[in-house]
């Protein structure tokens, strides 16, 4: 597996973007991990900053429906 971002050439990723960061959430509503989403480290650390900023501005919920 390659990185998303990585291949798409994307430098940072936007808290704002939550059709791309619920890719990154399970169905539960915990943050995926890295094995699982196939990202490099730094995009990782990236994608699970800005859903935890996205949460905090409701952008995305915290727990599952």
């Amino acid at each position: 597996m390659y990185c998303y971002f990585c291949k798409k050439n994307i430098r940072e990723v936007d808290f704002k973007n939550t059709e791309i960061l619920s890719k990154y959430i399970s169905k539960s509503g915990k943050i995926k991990a890295r094995e699982k989403t196939g990202l490099c480290a730094g995009h990782q650390r990236e994608v699970s900053n800005a859903i935890k900023k996205a949460r905090i501005m409701a952008l995305l919920p915290f727990v599952a429906k």
